[in-house]
């Protein structure tokens, strides 16, 4: 069984950490190239979603350097999900490289959505996104080399348990001018309070969705794909 402990955000966030894993069958894992019915990742500045480009099966938006940044996480299913979430390579509550299935997790009710506002630094404080250079990046500072200019996440469903039944129960193109390489800093301090919790996820995740972003210039068609309603 796959056992997780999960932390309680006192304004709506969970996150979580799994300590152990499980073998049996899961659903497959649905990679999120465009928008998904139940999964999605959105960047914000100035709380609104940047536009989205799609090239060769990924997902683009241009970073304005220097800004504040947000990532908005949404889980459309009657599922409880767990995110592991990574910013230039680091996970985003405890800036480690840890495999998705044994990360930290963000933590979303059904039909809900959570907005991420930086690296988590303790129990009590966070530190907000920016956009920056490679070298200004939290990465960096950390003497990590990470996959910089990329947000990724990964999907875990809560494990559904079965109860036994009783008696009365009833094609883009698109080229980029080069550029310095982008990435995201570890910025002012805000409040943001979490609490553990316990909680049982599948072992594999239900969906895996990756976003690019940087100084971009695109040619030809652009398109831009809202949020299903």
């Amino acid at each position: 069984m796959n056992r997780t402990r999960l932390i309680l955000n006192m304004t709506g966030f969970l996150v979580a950490v799994a300590i152990g894993t499980a073998g049996l069958a899961q659903k497959p894992t649905e990679r999120v190239t465009k928008p998904s019915r139940d999964f999605g990742v959105e960047v914000l500045v100035d709380g609104r979603p940047l536009p989205t480009s799609y090239f060769r099966d990924e997902i683009h938006v241009e970073a304005p350097k220097g800004a504040e940044y947000e990532i908005r996480l949404r889980n459309s299913s009657p599922d409880r999900v767990a995110v592991a979430l990574y910013v230039d390579g680091l996970n985003t509550i405890d800036a480690r490289r840890t495999p998705p299935e044994n990360a930290s997790k963000w933590v979303i009710e059904p039909y809900q959505t959570i907005t991420i506002s930086g690296w988590q630094m303790s129990s009590e404080r966070a530190r907000r996104f920016y956009f920056t250079d490679e070298r200004d990046s939290y990465a960096r500072k950390l003497g990590v080399t990470g996959t910089f200019g990329v947000i990724w996440a990964a999907f875990f469903r809560e494990r559904r348990h079965v109860v036994p039944l009783t008696r009365g129960s009833s094609s883009d193109k698109m080229r980029t001018e080069e550029a310095p390489a982008i990435g995201t800093g570890i910025g002012r301090s805000i409040r943001n309070d979490v609490e553990w919790i316990d909680m049982d996820l599948e072992s594999q995740p239900a969906a895996k969705v990756t976003i690019r972003y940087g100084p971009q210039i695109y040619a030809g068609e652009r398109r831009y794909c809202p949020e299903p309603r």
